[in-house]
């Protein structure tokens, strides 16, 4: 029979002298580390283009690119409002946003540095390392306040625990998204502030200071601001205090103010620039995953669909994780299928959860650490999982850069719990543990960095991971159909655009009202000369949307092509002017469709008729020599020659080439 005699708990043997001679156990420079470790793993990032939701916050965002001028309209408008610059459009995800410290960094950079993402790449990893060191003095915080010993050394265990999370959170290869990728700041931020603001109030408790807790509520406040994920900390703060602090409530309570206080500035300003009114759910997929096409309309899905996906994507988060691969940035529907109550995967995430929520209730009213760990999990994850409000995709892997803070300081607990308590300490056994995981992870993460480069490297390496993604499908035929205009061999370019036909229709297959998708299939078989079945798209698109401009833009665009193409290429001059014809019906106003008209016209013989169009064609364009020199000729051909020379003449005037031009275009 086993003796139940306690075994006393052995703590590490080294000394006072001994510990401040350990280099992991000298918190500045192991903060030095930290920074230099930060930027070793991120350095390949530096020679990044922009890539992603970049256009949204940075390049195509009309208060970010006026610099520091911008500061107004960022902080008193939606942060997706300088993008869309149309009232109602920042609103397509429900609730809107508002995120302006991000912005207002970028807009600063963008005065000292110009249009310039290699800047903007640098301070994404100074940002990010700043993170990580505060997040390693916060879990020495936390120690020191379990300790009760302010003045005193921390053991040898608590400094390798405290380093050993923060090398876990440094390299998790998760974090590849908010770092290499700009428009990632905002997360980086958020967390930066919240955990910032923890380490404050922690510091005013375990040394009597409470100087520090006013600075915790504008460092907490700027976090807000970076991202409205940091008002999770409203649960994780007092979670902190009870666990580690093992404060009183009153006093709990006072070391949370400062959050309370902040948190209410900050919805206060938020619901003052953005308002209060969430509105109505999108109907439009890629903003509301929610949605299935059922007999030509969307529906909703049913609760337990609902339900059942989410819980799906939540067990996605943990596996993530623990086994961070594949990675891809892109979750959106049908990557994430509707799932149901009979999918395996839904069932086990079900009950990893409810193991999870069974054990963290347990050890919070034991006082347990694990506790802490597992709530600011829930917590920090809660507000972007769907439960709480939509928030316009299923999930995404940048969701998990705050809670990846409890996943690192859950792997320290358990490496104390089984290699440190209890027992003698051996470390080089726990050293050799916590490199491998560094250097496991450290190279997922250097090795991902890569495909945040650019748009192309980006949608091209992850169509692989996220087939099943409408939005990746149509980004991807976005971007091939760019691409094929810069490729000067012409059989190249059309492999590549048969590939991005090939992913434009697969879009349009998985999400059968996708406007975007529809017009850039059409672009594409225009691009191809099948101009009938390009017109036949954008009719379609303009069926789903008769509003939808640019569909109709493009169509009208695609009949005065055609109409080029027969005319020129196949000597087809009736199917040409009928196509024409109907180009000129859609846009009176097209240059080039007057132009053509009036060559054909000409062509037939029809001089009258070719006048009056070179005439509505000089009209649009009067300052185009040109549109001079095609009328002048059509008076000349119509035996009208005090005309012509008059056209002729002010057509030499504009460009006294005009001649030697014509010759070349011809």
């Amino acid at each position: 029979m086993a003796s139940s005699k306690k075994v006393n708990k052995q703590v590490p043997s080294t000394t006072h002298k001994d510990e401040k001679k350990a280099f992991w156990a000298q918190p500045g420079w192991i903060a030095v580390l930290l920074l230099v470790l930060s930027f070793v793993l991120y350095a390949n990032t530096l020679q990044h283009e922009y890539a992603q939701d970049d256009s949204i916050v940075i390049t195509e965002n009309m208060y970010t690119t006026q610099g520091i001028k911008g500061w107004p309209g960022i902080f008193t408008k939606d942060t997706f409002f300088g993008y869309f610059k149309v009232e109602g459009k920042d609103r397509l995800v429900s609730g809107g946003r508002y995120r302006p410290l991000s912005l207002a960094l970028f807009a600063l950079e963008y005065q000292v540095f110009g249009d310039s993402p290699k800047a903007m790449h640098f301070f994404n990893i100074v940002w990010y390392g700043l993170t990580v060191v505060v997040c390693y003095f916060t879990f020495l915080l936390l120690w020191r306040a379990a300790e009760k010993k302010p003045e005193a050394d921390l053991p040898a265990s608590a400094h390798y625990l405290a380093l050993t999370a923060a090398l876990i959170f440094a390299v998790h290869p998760l974090h590849t998204e908010a770092v290499a990728n700009i428009k990632g700041r905002d997360e980086i931020l958020s967390l930066l502030g919240s955990m910032g603001a923890l380490a404050l109030v922690l510091r005013a408790h375990v040394y009597k200071q409470p100087i520090w807790l006013p600075i915790a509520f504008v460092v907490f406040l700027l976090g807000l601001l970076a991202k409205e994920n940091a008002i999770t900390f409203l649960a994780i703060v007092p979670l902190a205090f009870h666990l580690f602090a093992r404060t009183k409530i009153s006093q709990t309570l006072l070391y949370t103010a400062p959050f309370l206080v902040a948190a209410a500035v900050f919805l206060l300003i938020r619901g003052a620039v953005i308002g209060w009114d969430f509105g109505p759910l999108s109907g439009e997929l890629m903003n509301n995953p929610f949605l299935k096409y059922v007999n030509g309309s969307w529906v909703s899905f049913s609760l337990s669909e609902k339900l059942a996906t989410i819980t799906y994507t939540l067990g996605k988060y943990l596996q993530l994780l623990f086994v961070p691969y594949p990675l891809t940035h892109d979750y959106y529907p049908r990557q994430v299928d509707i799932m149901s109550w009979t999918d395996w995967q839904v069932v086990l995430s079900a009950l990893s959860y409810m193991a999870l929520l069974a054990y963290g209730t347990w050890a919070l009213f034991a006082r347990r650490k694990a506790a802490f760990v597992i709530w600011f999990f829930i917590a920090s994850l809660s507000i972007v999982s769907n439960l709480v409000f939509p928030i316009g995709t299923n999930m995404s892997e940048r969701f998990l850069f705050m809670p990846s803070v409890a996943y690192a300081l859950g792997v320290a607990l358990v490496i104390d719990r089984f290699f440190i308590q209890n027992q003698r300490v051996d470390w080089t056994k726990l050293w050799a543990i916590t490199g491998l995981i560094v250097l496991v992870y450290a190279g997922i993460t250097i090795n991902r960095n890569p495909v945040w480069k650019n748009n192309y490297t980006l949608f091209t390496s992850d169509i692989e991971r996220s087939p099943n993604s409408a939005k990746l499908r149509n980004a991807m035929a976005g971007e091939l159909s760019s691409y094929w205009l810069k490729l000067p061999n012409r059989e190249n370019r059309m492999e590549v655009v048969q590939e991005a036909i090939g992913h434009a229709k697969e879009a349009i297959r998985i999400h059968p009202t996708y406007l975007n998708a529809y017009l850039i299939l059409g672009n594409c078989y225009n691009y191809t000369a099948e101009y009938d079945k390009s017109i036949e798209i954008f009719q379609k698109a303009l069926a789903l949307d008769p509003n939808y401009e640019q569909a109709d833009i493009n169509l009208s665009a695609t009949y005065r092509d055609a109409g080029r193409y027969y005319g020129e290429k196949k000597n087809d001059l009736a199917r040409s002017v009928t196509y024409l014809q109907e180009a000129y019906r859609r846009n009176p106003t097209d240059y080039e469709t007057l132009r053509l008209l009036g060559v054909a016209s000409g062509i037939s013989g029809d001089n009258q008729s070719a006048i009056t169009y070179f005439t509505k064609a000089l009209e649009q364009e009067p300052e185009n020599a040109f549109a001079w020199y095609d009328l002048g000729t059509a008076y000349m051909i119509a035996g009208q020659r005090e005309e012509a020379d008059k056209r002729l003449a002010r057509a030499k005037e504009i460009d006294p080439l005009i001649e030697e031009r014509r010759k070349q275009k011809r």
